[in-house]
C-alpha cells in the first residue's frame, strides 16, 4: 500500500454515556471534591507521556431531587454540583499548551428534571433503558481520537476516582465533532481553495439547491479586514452527497481551508504562517449518530482522512513526498510524515459530474420539455422559499397530478422528497436558469418580432409575412423595421458568419419566395453579423 503524509487529530468532541456504576462515579467526584476543599490536582503517565489533571465543580441547573430520586436511590447531597476534569499534556512536554481536553460529569436519572435561566423547569429527557447514569462530555484537540476515554480512566483513577467506571460505554454514546488536518506552504495550497478547485466545485456540483443543507463559504479577508486569498473557505456535504464521491462513506463532513486568526502577523519561520486544510464530521447535518466503539472511531478517522487526502490530490498537491516534507509544513501537532497504513484515495470526479449534469440538461432540452415541466423549472429557478407540487400547481393554474407527473418525467434533473422539489444541485440550477431566461427571451423576441408582423400587415404587406416572421424568431435573427418601408433596405442581424448562416440565409430566402414576397428585397437585405462583419444577402444564395 502507497505511504501518503498522515493528516493529525485536532477538534474533537463525544457524549460517553456509563451506567454500569449509575451514579457511583458522580458520587465519588463530590467526595474526591469536598476532601480537597473544592479540587483535587495530580499527575500521570500515558504512553510514556506525563500529563495533569484537575477536578473540580460548577453549579447545576439540575432541579435538587430531595432525599430520594425518582428511581428510589436516597440523594444526601445538600447542593446540586456538576464536576470536571481537566486533563493536559504537561507544559513541559507541550510548549504551544493546546494537548488537552475537558471532561464534564453530569448525573443522569429517570424523572431528572432542569430549570433554564428563566425558571422554567421541565424533565430532562433520559433513554427508557438507563435506569441511573453518568455523562461525561468531551471536549478536546491534538489528540487521537481513540485516546480520550483511556485518558479519561488515566486522569480518574489519578485523582482516586476508580477508573473502571469509565471501562464501558453504553450504546448511545455518541461523537459530536472531529476534524482531522494538515498544514500545507502558504504558496501551494490555492488549488484547493481556488474557484474552480475541489472546495468551491463539490459544493456547486454535489448540493441541491434548496433541500438539506448547502454551504458554501469563501471569505478571503481577515477579522481585521485584511486580504488573505483563502482566509476560511469550507463546504459542506450532507451524507447523500458525500456518498456521490465516496461511495462507501456514510458521515457527513465539512471540508476547509483556513488560515489562524493572526497568519498575517507571524514571521515567516512560523508554522502559523501557513494554511491548514481540514475535514470535519458535521454531527447537525443527518439524523442518525456516530457512536464511540473502536470500531466507530476507526470508520470516523478513516473516512476524515480518506476525503482529505483525496482533496489534496484533486487539487494537484503531491501526498505522497520522496524528499523531506514536500509542500507539507510540521506543527507541534502535525508531524507532516507519511505512513504505511493510508486510506485509498478516491478521484473526485468533479469534471466527469460536471459532464453528466450538463448533459442531463441539455438532452432534457432538446428532447423538448412539456408546458408543465417548463413551468416547473421556472419555478424552482425563480422562487427561493421552499416549493412543494402542490405551490407549482397554484402558481400556473394547474392540477398538483399534473405537477407531479411532469416532475416524474425529469427525476434526474430534480429531486422531490416528501413534499418538497428541488433542482438536483447548484449548478444544474445554473443551466436550467440559462436555459428558462433563454426561452423566456425567446418568446419575448418572437412577440416583438409578431407585433412588426402586425404593423407590417397593417400597412398593407401580405399575410404570408407571418410565416416568414416565424422563421425569424425561430433563428433569433432580428429584422430591422426598416421591413415596414417600402423605400428602405431591409437588414438582418444574427450570429456569426460560417456554413450555419448559410444554410439559414438560404432558407429564408425559400420561405420568403414561398410567400410571394418580392425576391430581389431579400437579396438586397443587409446581413449584419455579431462580430461586426457586413454582407449583402445574394452572396449566400449563389448556386453551390
Amino acid at each position: 500500500m502507497t505511504g501518503y503524509v498522515e493528516p493529525a487529530p485536532h477538534e474533537f468532541a463525544a457524549n460517553f454515556l456509563f451506567d454500569e456504576g449509575g451514579l457511583a462515579p458522580f458520587f465519588a467526584a463530590d467526595s474526591r471534591v469536598k476532601a480537597g476543599d473544592g479540587s483535587q490536582s495530580a499527575e500521570f503517565l500515558d504512553r510514556g507521556e506525563r500529563w495533569v489533571v484537575k477536578l473540580y465543580f460548577q453549579d447545576s441547573n439540575i432541579v435538587h431531587p430531595g432525599n430520594q430520586l425518582p428511581t428510589g436511590t436516597d440523594w444526601r447531597l445538600q447542593e446540586m454540583r456538576e464536576f470536571r476534569l481537566k486533563i493536559a499534556r504537561h507544559p513541559d512536554e507541550d510548549s504551544v499548551g493546546e494537548q488537552d481536553f475537558n471532561a464534564h460529569l453530569t448525573p443522569r436519572w429517570q424523572g431528572m428534571k432542569t430549570e433554564d435561566k428563566y425558571g422554567n423547569v421541565s424533565e430532562y429527557s433520559i433513554p427508557e433503558s438507563i435506569r441511573e447514569a453518568v455523562n461525561v462530555k468531551i471536549m478536546g484537540s491534538n489528540i487521537d481520537f481513540d485516546r480520550y476515554q483511556a485518558l479519561l480512566q488515566s486522569a480518574a483513577a489519578a485523582v482516586r476516582i476508580r477508573g473502571d467506571y469509565f471501562e464501558t460505554p453504553h450504546e448511545y454514546s455518541n461523537v459530536q465533532d472531529a476534524e482531522r488536518y494538515v498544514r500545507v506552504q502558504e504558496d501551494a495550497s490555492g488549488p484547493v481553495h481556488a474557484r474552480d478547485g475541489p472546495i468551491a466545485s463539490m459544493g456547486h456540483l454535489l448540493e441541491s439547491d434548496r433541500t438539506g443543507y448547502r454551504k458554501v463559504v469563501q471569505n478571503d479577508d481577515d477579522d481585521y479586514g485584511r486580504n488573505l486569498p483563502g482566509y476560511y473557505h469550507t463546504v459542506t456535504l450532507g451524507p447523500r452527497r458525500v456518498r456521490e464521491v465516496f461511495p462507501d462513506h456514510a458521515l457527513p463532513k465539512e471540508i476547509k481551508h483556513y488560515y489562524a486568526r493572526e497568519a498575517l502577523a507571524q514571521p515567516d519561520d512560523s508554522p502559523l504562517r501557513h494554511p491548514k486544510i481540514g475535514v470535519s464530521y458535521q454531527v447537525s447535518r443527518w439524523d442518525e449518530t456516530l457512536g464511540v466503539s473502536s470500531e466507530d472511531l476507526v470508520q470516523l478517522q478513516r473516512e476524515l482522512d480518506q476525503t482529505l487526502l483525496s482533496v489534496l490530490a484533486d487539487a494537484g498537491l503531491d501526498i505522497a513526498p520522496t524528499n523531506g516534507s514536500g509542500v507539507f509544513v510540521p506543527d507541534a501537532y502535525f508531524d507532516a510524515v507519511t505512513t504505511e497504513e493510508s486510506p485509498e484515495i478516491v478521484s473526485l470526479d468533479v469534471t466527469e459530474i460536471r459532464s453528466t449534469q450538463e448533459s442531463v440538461v441539455i438532452r432534457h432540452l432538446a428532447d423538448g420539455l412539456s408546458p408543465v415541466q417548463w413551468e416547473s423549472l421556472e419555478t424552482l429557478v425563480t422562487d427561493g422559499g421552499e416549493v412543494s407540487p402542490a405551490d407549482i400547481a397554484e402558481d400556473h393554474g394547474r392540477h398538483v397530478e399534473s405537477v407531479r407527473r411532469a416532475l416524474r418525467g425529469i427525476e434526474d434533473l430534480v429531486e422531490r422528497e416528501y413534499a418538497k422539489v428541488s433542482l438536483r444541485s447548484s449548478y444544474v440550477a445554473d443551466l436550467v436558469h440559462q436555459a428558462v431566461k433563454e426561452a423566456e427571451d425567446a418568446v419575448k423576441r418572437a412577440a416583438e418580432t409578431g407585433a412588426k408582423a402586425v404593423r407590417t400587415a397593417q400597412q398593407g404587406m401580405e399575410e404570408t409575412m407571418g410565416v416568414f416572421i416565424a422563421w425569424a424568431a425561430r433563428h433569433d435573427i432580428d429584422i430591422d423595421d426598416a421591413l415596414s418601408r417600402r423605400d428602405a433596405r431591409m437588414e438582418m442581424r444574427f450570429g456569426n458568419p460560417g456554413q450555419q448562416a448559410s444554410r439559414v440565409i438560404r432558407e429564408g430566402f425559400r420561405i420568403w419566395e414561398e410567400a410571394g414576397l418580392p425576391t430581389e428585397r431579400y437579396r438586397m437585405a443587409r446581413v449584419r453579423f455579431n462580430d461586426g462583419s457586413i454582407a449583402d444577402a445574394w452572396r449566400y444564395l449563389k448556386p453551390g
